[in-house]
């Protein structure tokens, strides 16, 4: 399963506030894993050179067709910045036809907590999903 670790891109006023977001996304099949792979990795790269963007994590489950996301921003404004950008925003709309499941959730935390552990973030997508059903 690779995983590209907590990476600080700016480092955080530790008295600030962060918005995190994690995300599941899920490909309709196999096939398409290496190409949603290698464009999560142009985002990833766009990630790390954007405004308000504090860190950011991705795991992804090849066999699974499942990709992991997490990371820390300023605000919200700076995550639906760094979304409308390219190439971010190219790539969510080749690989809309492409997806089965995607859920995000967003929540705030004291910069001083960066990086948030993986284990909170999946339990957030798991009590939103649950919510939702």
């Amino acid at each position: 399963m690779p995983k590209l670790p907590w990476t600080t891109i700016n480092p955080a006023d530790p008295t600030a506030e962060a918005v995190v977001m994690a995300s599941r996304l899920e490909v309709r099949s196999l096939r398409h894993v290496p190409r949603f792979f290698w464009l999560s990795l142009a985002s990833w790269r766009q990630a790390r050179r954007s405004p308000g963007a504090f860190g950011a994590s991705l795991i992804a489950q090849l066999g699974r067709g499942v990709f992991w996301t997490l990371s820390a921003w300023e605000s919200k404004e700076a995550v639906y910045a760094y979304a409308k950008a390219e190439p971010h925003n190219s790539i969510m709309k080749r690989l809309r036809p492409t997806m089965r499941e995607s859920q995000f959730v967003f929540w705030n935390v004291p910069a001083e907590r960066l990086p948030v552990s993986w284990e909170d973030a999946r339990a957030r997508l798991a009590e939103e999903r649950a919510r939702q059903s």
